[in-house]
């Protein structure tokens, strides 16, 4: 019984809509160029914004991109900020003098409950 109810229909392997007024977007194909010599393609919308480096699918070695003359594009120089630690952003806020001040503060605090801690023991 179930056989002759499948029979006749393909499940899932092929759409039941026509292609009929579809427009698909328009891509435009990008070529790298990895630092062993291979090429590859990626493809991309028309209006998107190319990246200058890709990782090649196959070898996972990162590519460069390669103009409509063969020859590589020269990659934009990009000043790096250096890294700012906590150290550095403390110092933005505070002064070194500041800084000793309070670390006295709480070390004065800290000395009194140990005494305090110290006393409790002996008692």
């Amino acid at each position: 019984m179930a056989d002759r109810s499948l029979r006749g229909m393909r499940l899932g392997s092929q759409s039941l809509q026509s292609e009929e007024g579809v427009e698909f977007s328009a891509r435009r194909r990008v070529t790298y160029r990895a630092e062993d010599g291979t090429t590859f393609e990626v493809v991309f919308a028309a209006d998107a914004e190319v990246p200058e480096t890709w990782e090649s699918p196959k070898s996972g070695i990162e590519g460069r991109l390669v103009g409509e003359d063969g020859e590589l594009v020269k990659t934009e120089a990009v000043e790096e900020k250096p890294v700012r630690t906590h150290w550095d952003m403390l110092l933005e806020r505070r002064s070194r003098a500041e800084l000793e001040e309070l670390l006295e503060e709480r070390l004065q605090i800290l000395r009194a409950r140990r005494g305090q801690q110290q006393q409790k023991l002996g008692a």
